[in-house]
């Protein structure tokens, strides 16, 4: 090798090296001397900004919007970064005291006084732009918006049901949600949480140790965008709920209205009501206080779905099926009406089943069920009254009674239908007998029904011996499907041959002299089918029962009225019902006097 090339070499080699120690030495100076480059650094951070997402709208059947989505704001504040202002000015400008300010401002401090918190939530749209245009004298306050719901029409809030903020039992439950966030907390908002809260998306930003954005990380690339929820189509008539509750002003009670043919629920009605829009926004707190504390009306149950009462003489169809079905009875089977063995009203001498259910007898059906529960099979009458209540129960729990309905609402209640195991722990083993136990017959005493269960019975009897298990939900999203469960078709224990008699009993309750409800009555073209009870109330006036469906040959609804304190069923339920099935079969008001009748009557205040 020539000696200028090897020269060469060791020169390129001494620069490399020369390079590096200098390299070397920078990095040592920075790290190690000047430390404004290491403050930089630990000044900017990632950020991973959670999207929350829309939650899925609400329609009703006919794609009207029930429950929309509603943009407010959440004032928030960062500490750090307020400086010396007009305390009293600001207080004026967002609406609060200036103790509420101090409070606010001392719980933001104690959580970071660097990272952005909550000071004021859930204001509304208006008032957002008033304070946004004074809000830029005040350093180290911002905006965060947020959607809750909004109520077009102000119905149905029981069905609907209401959100809320999650709690940290619900935080520590499912790690789904962060603080902050908002849960379905009742109706069908709770039930289809799943679907309608969305999946939230992700933003990755860089900001430094005040808190201010720098910079999107790496331009968005690891972005995510939130996935709005699930759109609900329900089952609600929108109009039939609205005018159902418009009837039910100034009275206890509920209206339930079923399409027999699906199961879907038309109407759901518990009377007193109240505004959903009350329980959204910033006076959210103090409106629930008024509403579940204040209020002896209770208008946050839903008696619709959670009031048991006793079914009273309604309960007198049951009674009559599975006496058909067991063989004791027959079309033509006569009772004495005995007002020795329970009291009745008075009507006609009853010549068969059809008239006994017409004149809605009390001693008939004290006698018939006699006949259902005590068929001799044992010597024991104690015995022989066990083995056929235990028969009876399973029967009557066939028509979905004395169980929990399984439909598409939180908190249902079941009702109850007593059997032999409760009356043993009430009187003793072999201590009891028919005589102990005959209120049943006549839907008194210890059975006990939840509203939505009269209105499956109504449908029950128009299907003739099956149901769909009453629901909400129609399709969720707009091309979707109804859900599963409420596709599957129950059959009770009775021969479909039987439901014809009882349904040519209950056309003659409505359309025969002699019936007990002729305030159901349409219109010749509009045959209505029912049943009236009157349900013993131990506390006060007796309670008004009435189920039916129309028309006759091809129902297209079912319905039960209850009405607290309201006394006999034809008086007060019958109208109510009969009103409802001729707005929605005929989409007007036949008898505009009967609207007025009731419309008028205040069975909560009255003067």
């Amino acid at each position: 090798m020539n000696q200028p090339y090897a020269n060469r070499k060791y020169i390129i080699l001494l620069v490399f090296i020369s390079v590096g120690l200098i390299f070397v030495v920078r990095l040592f100076y920075l790290q190690g001397i000047d430390d404004k480059w290491k403050i930089a650094a630990h000044e900017i951070s990632e950020n991973k900004q959670r999207i929350r997402p829309e939650r899925g709208e609400i329609y009703d059947r006919n794609g009207a919007l029930l429950v929309a989505n509603v943009p407010v704001y959440d004032l928030l504040v960062t500490p750090g970064l307020v400086k010396e202002m007009d305390t009293l000015s600001f207080c004026e400008l967002v609406g609060i005291t200036k103790e509420g300010f101090m409070t606010r401002m001392a719980k933001a401090k104690h959580y970071t006084r660097w990272k952005a918190s909550a000071f004021e939530k859930q204001i509304p749209a208006e008032e957002h732009a008033r304070i946004r245009e004074q809000l830029y004298k005040y350093p180290g306050f911002e905006w965060d918006l947020r959607i809750l719901r909004g109520y077009p029409d102000p119905i149905g809030p029981h069905a609907l049901g209401y959100i809320g903020e999650v709690n940290q039992a619900q935080l520590d439950a499912d790690n789904f949600y962060r603080r902050g966030d908002y849960i379905g907390i009742n109706g069908i908002e709770k039930y289809y949480e799943n679907q309608l809260r969305g999946q939230p998306g992700v933003r990755y930003i860089l900001r430094d140790a005040f808190n201010n954005e720098v910079i999107s990380y790496k331009e968005g690339r690891y972005d995510t965008m939130a996935i709005p929820g699930t759109d609900l189509y329900t089952t609600l008539d929108a109009g039939l709920q609205a005018y159902g509750e418009w009837l039910m002003e100034n009275k206890k009670g509920s209206i339930v209205a079923i399409e027999p043919a699906t199961g879907e629920i038309l109407a759901m009605v518990s009377s007193p009501t109240y505004d959903p829009n009350l329980l959204i926004g910033r006076d959210r707190s103090r409106n629930y206080a008024a509403l579940a504390q204040n209020d002896s009306l209770r208008p946050l149950f839903n008696r619709a779905t959670m009031a048991p009462y006793p079914p009273g003489s309604i309960f007198k169809l049951v009674q009559a099926l599975i006496g058909l079905q067991d063989g004791v009875l027959f079309e033509n089977s006569r009772f004495p009406c005995n007002k020795a063995l329970v009291g009745c009203h008075d009507h006609s001498h009853s010549k068969s089943i059809i008239q006994a259910i017409q004149h809605s007898c009390n001693p008939y059906f004290y006698s018939a069920t006699q006949k259902v529960i005590n068929k001799g099979r044992s010597k024991s009458i104690f015995k022989d009254t066990e083995m056929g209540l235990a028969g009876w129960k399973t029967q009557v729990q066939s028509f979905g009674l004395g169980r929990r309905l399984q439909i598409d609402l939180p908190n249902i209640k079941g009702g109850y239908i007593p059997g032999v195991d409760f009356y043993d722990r009430m009187y003793g083993k072999g201590r009891w007998a028919y005589s102990t136990i005959r209120s049943i017959s006549i839907g008194q005493g210890e059975v006990q029904v939840i509203p939505i269960q009269m209105a499956n019975l109504a449908a029950i009897v128009a299907n003739e011996g099956w149901y769909y298990t009453p629901h909400l939900a129609k399709k969720i999203a707009r091309n979707g499907n109804k859900p599963e469960p409420f596709r599957i078709r129950h059959t009770t224990t009775i021969d479909p041959k039987y439901f014809l008699m009882v349904k040519e009993a209950m056309r003659r309750v409505v359309q025969e002299p002699g019936g007990t409800a002729r305030l159901a009555r349409i219109n010749a073209a509009t045959i209505v089918c029912g049943k009236t009870g009157t349900a013993q109330n131990p506390h006060g006036k007796d309670h008004s029962v009435f189920i039916a469906f129309a028309p006759m040959d091809h129902p297209r609804i079912a319905i039960a009225v209850f009405i607290e304190n309201a006394g006999f069923g034809g008086t007060y339920a019958a109208p109510v019902a009969s009103l409802m099935i001729d707005k929605y079969i005929n989409d007007t008001v036949s008898d505009p006097r009967k609207e007025k009748y009731i419309r008028e009557v205040n069975l909560i205040d009255p003067k």
